[in-house]
């Protein structure tokens, strides 16, 4: 018999209210609901990669000529978050593994963005080897580079994936000149350049320098967000792969995929809020997941996007954040004098990562007229403050 605290009299937690939808028969200590976790990790490479024909095939086209020894056709895919880009890249990489004379390497720009870190990852990918931290010019590093891939007749393919944050540090043009000028610079070396962004504010070609923009005419494929029928479709070959038969029944991935869809039809929310409820499951002890512990996890679900902002960010774009936060509701100005006072670093900077963290709709920065002063800029987090502290640790 339960208490009102819902504990039984032999101590183990009772969950009759959840089996309305998930619940079922209760876990053994050595049990879990899940079949493979891994499948609900963030570098999980779906072996069924549905909804994406029209773009794999156009990325497929572009990528033809390396196979056959020629620069391949430079590429930009854009789409909204969690729609596919970097998963499509991943798989044409592993299948372009396959071919000895091309070299494919994907570069995380989230984590590498100045162009010498960009080929410091393309040096480490073709030598499989990490260069020097220093004493190499980014010259000589090139020319390393280059010599090779004319040596060993190779093709080289880059994905820039989340190229916006090159452009959030002013990188993206040399970057990009570099990388379309390689044949230039040295006869015989080809490659070919695959931008990924997900800021659909960002005019990507627009915003390169002229110099880049003459050479830089790529095949543009766009990844639309997904609508919660195909959500349900892709979320349920996960389900099949991760948890074990019946933890998961048709309630709980319709209620899933309706949050998804909630929260800007971003893949990777749901996936880690299947994860997470299998997780809340086993706690009850539950062999069945439950529409509660689906609710439960989207609480920290939903901020998905922000934890993966701010592993990127550097320690003084961290302080800004976490001093916005802490004035909330603070005139710029206020909030400048709070920053610069903890940091020491002037407005110059201060501004450049206003700017970056409204690119990154981390914030919202608004000009307003501001009575005798002209106009001033508001600034507010895209987040509520405590989570945004919470994960700042």
């Amino acid at each position: 018999m339960a208490t009102d605290g819902g504990e039984r009299s032999d101590g183990t937690r009772a969950s009759s209210d959840l089996r309305s939808d998930g619940g079922g028969d209760m876990l053994g200590w050595d049990e879990s609901v899940f079949r493979d976790e891994g499948v609900f990790d963030s570098n999980y490479l779906p072996e069924a990669f549905l909804h994406r024909e029209t773009q794999m095939e156009t990325l497929k086209y572009a990528l033809r000529p390396a196979v056959r020894g020629s620069r391949p056709l430079n590429v930009l895919a854009n789409g909204p978050p969690g729609t596919g880009k970097t998963t499509a890249v991943m798989k044409l990489f592993d299948e372009l593994e396959a071919v000895s004379d091309v070299r494919a390497v994907r570069v995380n720009c989230q984590v590498n963005s100045t162009r010498y870190s960009v080929f410091s990852r393309l040096f480490e990918g073709i030598f499989e080897y990490e260069p020097p931290t220093s004493g190499i010019s980014f010259k000589k590093l090139f020319g390393q580079i280059t010599d090779h891939l004319v040596e060993e007749d190779e093709v080289l393919v880059v994905a820039l994936d989340d190229v916006n944050y090159l452009f959030y540090e002013s990188e993206a043009s040399d970057t990009l000149y570099s990388l379309l000028r390689a044949h230039e610079e040295h006869a015989g070396a080809k490659v070919g350049v695959i931008v990924v962004s997900s800021d659909l504010d960002l005019e990507i070609v627009d915003e390169l320098d002229g110099r880049v923009q003459s050479v830089f005419r790529p095949e543009e494929v766009y990844f639309s967000r997904y609508g919660q029928s195909e959500t349900v479709d892709i979320l349920r070959e996960r389900v099949e792969r991760g948890f074990r038969e019946d933890a998961v029944g048709p309630q709980v991935l319709d209620r899933v995929a309706a949050l998804t869809d909630e929260s800007g039809g971003d893949l990777r929310v749901g996936i880690d809020l299947l994860r997470r409820a299998g997780l809340n499951a086993e706690m009850r002890g539950s062999t069945e997941v439950a529409t509660e512990d689906v609710d439960e996890a989207y609480e920290k679900a939903k901020y998905v996007h922000l934890s993966r902002h701010l592993r990127s960010l550097a320690d003084s774009e961290r302080a800004f954040l976490r001093t916005l936060a802490q004035h909330d509701g603070s005139r710029a100005g206020d909030v400048f004098e709070a920053f610069t006072e903890d940091t020491g670093l002037g407005y110059t900077r201060y501004s450049e990562i206003i700017n970056k963290l409204d690119q990154l709709g981390v914030i919202d920065a608004e000009y307003t007229n501001v009575e005798g002063r002209g106009r001033s800029r508001e600034l507010s987090l895209a987040y509520d403050a405590d989570a945004v502290l919470e994960r700042l640790g």
